[in-house]
């Protein structure tokens, strides 16, 4: 419980500065917006990651009831390695299939469908997209192997970098001024996702000179991104967000899609085209 408290006081804290600087006045955000941001965060945030842990633990008890707890003598750099292979490495690969692969990025469209970055949308997506993916479910495989205490902890920072990754607020900019800190912040920059980097696959426009469709997956660690070929660093923000090519849909259908069809007109997935690795 301990450790929910931490990740939402971290989220309020990013919320408050975001406030202050005047995030919650702009007319990008309509009640639209709102509804599925906070009912797909409290559905995804706070439902589906524990549910999913719990239950992959409840069905390896009963298959592999002498399985439990067989890591728990790993040593912590060991536990943190498993968890960043076997939860952050294998979203990037997930997140990067669901910008090429239609069915895939027809549930993960609404994260991209705002037209702002804000910590209010980190949780927004739809709930299918949540519940199938793979880290998550190796992620509950790794805590019933005894993980449990270290992979409190890794949550904490890796909820933390994404919430800050996704800020209205970019807290990368001022550091990226201070000349002594350049050589800091080139490492950074390579080894976490940072607002600057995340803020680019976030961009509406291709050529706008800085959004990037076609990389900067990563979520914890941008390294994935610089290990892979999908990295672009460019210190600079994109000045509109949201989806270039795909027509809006109703804020239910991007949260429950495909048991909310898409509206009227619109292709489904076996023959729409989608933007080439968004």
């Amino acid at each position: 419980m301990n450790h929910y408290l931490a990740i939402l006081a971290v989220y309020l804290g990013f919320a408050v500065l975001e406030a202050v600087a005047g995030h919650y006045r702009t007319r990008e955000i309509t009640s639209a917006d709102w509804r599925l941001d906070l009912i797909s965060g409290a559905i995804t945030g706070a439902l589906i990651n524990p549910l999913v842990i719990a239950t992959t633990g409840a069905l390896l008890s009963v298959a592999f009831p002498e399985a439990a707890g067989t890591l728990a003598h790993w040593p912590i750099w060991a536990m943190v390695l498993a968890l960043l292979v076997g939860d952050d490495l294998l979203q990037y690969a997930w997140h990067r299939a669901s910008h090429s692969v239609p069915f895939l990025y027809t549930l993960h469209r609404a994260h991209h469908s705002a037209h702002y970055m804000s910590v209010q949308m980190v949780f927004r997506n739809n709930v299918f997209y949540y519940a199938l993916m793979p880290n998550m479910w190796v992620s509950g495989l790794l805590v019933y192997l005894g993980l449990g205490d270290v992979y409190v902890v890794y949550l904490v920072v890796k909820l933390s970098v994404i919430a800050g990754a996704h800020s209205s607020v970019p807290w990368d900019a001022p550091l990226y001024r201070i000349r002594a800190l350049h050589p800091v912040m080139w490492v950074v920059e390579r080894v976490i996702s940072t607002p600057s980097t995340h803020h680019m696959h976030h961009g509406r426009h291709a050529d706008d000179g800085i959004t990037h469709y076609a990389g900067n997956y990563g979520n914890l660690l941008f390294f994935w991104d610089v290990l892979f070929g999908t990295a672009r660093i460019t210190r600079q923000y994109p000045p509109l967000f949201g989806i270039e090519n795909l027509p809006p849909q109703p804020w239910h259908v991007e949260l429950c899609w495909p048991v909310a069809r898409l509206r009227a007109g619109d292709a489904e997935p076996d023959t729409m085209v989608a933007q080439p690795e968004r």
